[in-house]
């Protein structure tokens, strides 16, 4: 008489099989079974609480807070006009001539400010302390009316 060809783990796996298969049956028959037809709309309902998380019961009307729609902003707010500068102290952090721009890091508030060769009348390299004027640019501050540090900084007139 031959041998059984069905091992030990092809009946391990047989068994698993039908196991899971018996698993997926019961879950269905207990979701059939336990279905809400009969839900209202109050029971779905998800309401935000005064600190922006979901929950199901109603918020508090003393603890409300309305907002106009206008007064929402989404994405990146925009730069505010900055106030118009006199001279200004810094030291030259970074310039490459190759590519024509540059940084000025200011003295007192640490800013660093953009620096284009356009806006200069000597040469520069790192280290250089300059009198600049802050001005609004494209992308930020842009430093104009650059002056050498070693001279003393230009008198301006109030406008």
């Amino acid at each position: 008489m031959a041998r059984s060809q069905e091992t030990f783990t092809k009946r391990e796996r047989e068994k698993q099989r039908l196991k899971k298969a018996q698993d997926k049956k019961e879950k269905m028959m207990e979701r059939k079974e336990g279905k809400e037809k009969g839900k209202s709309l109050e029971d779905m309902m998800a309401y935000v609480d005064e600190n922006g998380n979901l929950t199901d019961r109603p918020v508090d009307p003393r603890k409300k807070h309305t907002f106009r729609q206008e007064d929402m902003v989404i994405g990146v707010p925009k730069m505010e006009d900055m106030p118009a500068d006199l001279q200004r102290n810094g030291v030259i952090s970074f310039f490459n001539y190759e590519k024509g721009f540059g940084f000025i890091t200011d003295l007192v508030t640490q800013e660093r400010v953009f620096v284009h060769t356009s806006e200069l009348s000597f040469p520069v390299k790192e280290n250089d302390k300059v009198f600049y004027t802050r001005e609004k640019g494209p992308k930020g501050p842009v430093a104009t009316n650059i002056v050498s540090g070693k001279s003393s900084p230009p008198v301006q007139e109030p406008v």
